[in-house]
């Protein structure tokens, strides 16, 4: 059976679990005024999920305003997170999605051309502020076009386009580093010899933990990074411009070497790899655990947890990035286009009134809704440029996601923006870590356009690979395996058996098809 009619049989297979489910969303065909926008009001479905910082609330201000300026009042369909995904391939599945929908950049291409999802190409006449973002972005308009040649999403904007911001630093305790006069390290070799201070100062404690074995701040992966240069098991190498398997690569060994004498030393959390987040936050908030690689904007809000449940002078602070000699030092920039987008429903109704209402919210006034929310109440300009309100305090995003629907997931357009008026307003020493980060950071690799056969075959190798590499790292650094030539050898030809070697292919070619080795 083809890819197609794999599609088709499970399309049709989807249909009958998932009934009647189109209850909310537009007829099709197009309104009497033959689409041109007259100013009447109408009102449009919009598939969402409620956020932890607060529930998806219909009279939130912004769209008021949105409203009254365009005539188009957005109907939420809300779900809960947990249910969102299975929510969203019903919808897709069954040519029923509601007339607005995030959707991941792949699943616009797939199932735009099926029309499930409104070819926004056949409307940029009409649509100047969509025009100017796909030649502004020449990625977006890549990973939002499909095999048809129809354009299907407005992918969201995650980093800018300089490719200066990021999201992970290293923690330490700024408080003990200064109480035994320990210098941060520079080096690998300082690393290692930075956590064998501390346990000797701190012999409870296991100093290094991590939240995570895989995934942006996953041991595995920031350790790769810095013994091999490739961010995850595959990625681009910035030093070669190629795609690359980190196994493969010299120093991949050495790693492994080293986790495990941070695990025999009792420098490493013996429970690093079964740790749940509260776990994580738990050790770190007490001082069983001292040094780990997360996410910078919490850097701060973990301190004054810590100092409000009673440790006094706790405080964590940056330490620098680190590689192992002849390795570039680096981490990855926030990606400028991101792997989501907004679509439209083909069966959406008055197509050309919902094609210029996304175009507005592309636009300065409608994104600036979005992102910032209302000049005054949730932002002002200093010195020509928006910054959050100073009363939300040093994280902002509760209130604003809570109280304006400002910067909340499936409905703002950019996300960059949003982090360029909150790292406007950060504190000093906030600054100061990025100021310190800055040369260690390096433009995130673009997304690849990849064919049906090219996610047929990664969805087919992909998810076995991946968990037999993470059960045998497991395995080597906590020394259930012993770490020999023989024995890496096997690993490294266990993972040519699982397609390892058909996937750094595919990666290369799908990479150097989309942007021509760029």
């Amino acid at each position: 059976m083809d890819i197609r009619k794999k599609r088709a049989a499970k399309s049709w297979m989807m249909l009958a679990l998932a009934g009647a489910v189109a209850a909310g969303c537009s007829n099709g065909g197009e309104s009497g005024d033959g689409g041109k926008g007259d100013g009447k009001p109408i009102t449009y479905s919009w598939l969402v999920y409620d956020r932890v910082e607060g529930k998806v609330r219909p009279d939130w201000e912004i769209f008021k305003e949105i409203e009254a300026k365009t005539g188009v009042k957005p109907e939420f369909q809300v779900v809960s997170q947990e249910g969102l995904e299975e929510k969203k391939q019903i919808m897709i599945a069954t040519g029923s999605v509601t007339d607005f929908i995030q959707v991941s950049t792949q699943e616009g291409r797939d199932n735009g051309p099926d029309k499930v999802f409104l070819n926004l190409k056949d409307y940029l006449d009409k649509a100047p502020n969509l025009k100017a973002f796909y030649d502004k972005y020449p990625e977006a308009k890549a990973v939002a076009t499909g095999a048809d040649g129809g354009i299907y999403t407005v992918p969201v904007l995650e980093g800018d386009a300089e490719g200066k911001g990021f999201n992970f630093i290293w923690y330490s305790r700024k408080d003990l580093m200064d109480k035994y006069q320990l210098k941060a390290p520079e080096t690998l070799d300082e690393f290692y010899r930075y956590l064998k201070a501390l346990k000797e100062k701190e012999p409870k404690s296991y100093p290094l933990i991590s939240n995570a074995i895989v995934g942006d701040t996953g041991l595995y992966t920031v350790f790769g990074r810095i013994f091999t240069g490739i961010h995850g098991f595959y990625n681009l190498d910035p030093e070669t411009g190629k795609y690359a398997f980190a196994p493969y690569q010299k120093g991949y060994k050495d790693m492994i070497l080293f986790l495990n004498k941070l695990y025999s030393e009792k420098l490493l959390d013996p429970e690093y790899s079964l740790l749940t987040d509260a776990q994580w936050e738990e050790r770190i908030l007490t001082g069983k655990s001292l040094v780990t690689y997360f996410w910078k904007a919490d850097l701060e809000t973990l301190t004054d947890k810590a100092v409000k449940a009673g440790t006094a002078g706790y405080e964590l602070d940056a330490i620098p990035s680190f590689a192992a000699d002849g390795v570039k030092n680096y981490q990855f920039s926030r990606p400028v286009v991101g792997g989501v987008g907004r679509a439209i429903s083909a069966k959406v109704k008055d197509k050309e009134r919902a094609v210029k209402f996304l175009d507005y919210l592309v636009g300065e006034e409608g994104s600036n809704y979005l992102s910032l929310g209302i000049e005054g109440k949730t932002y002002t300009l200093e010195n020509g440029v928006p910054m959050y309100n100073k009363d939300f305090g040093a994280s902002p995003f509760t209130t604003l996601r809570k109280d304006w629907g400002v910067w909340y997931d499936m409905i703002t357009l950019d996300n960059a923006k949003s982090r360029a008026a909150w790292e406007r307003g950060l504190s000093d020493k906030a600054k100061d870590i990025n100021a310190r980060y800055e040369k260690f950071i390096v433009p995130a690799p673009k997304q690849a356009v990849k064919t049906e056969e090219e996610l047929e075959l990664e969805k087919s190798k992909l998810s076995s690979l991946s968990k037999y590499m993470e059960q045998k790292l497991t395995e080597f650094v906590t020394g259930k395996t012993p770490i020999t030539d023989e024995s890496y050898d096997q690993f490294v030809a266990q993972c040519r058996k699982l397609g390892s070697d058909e996937l750094l292919a595919m990666y290369e070619t799908a990479y150097t098809r989309t942007y021509g080795g760029k």
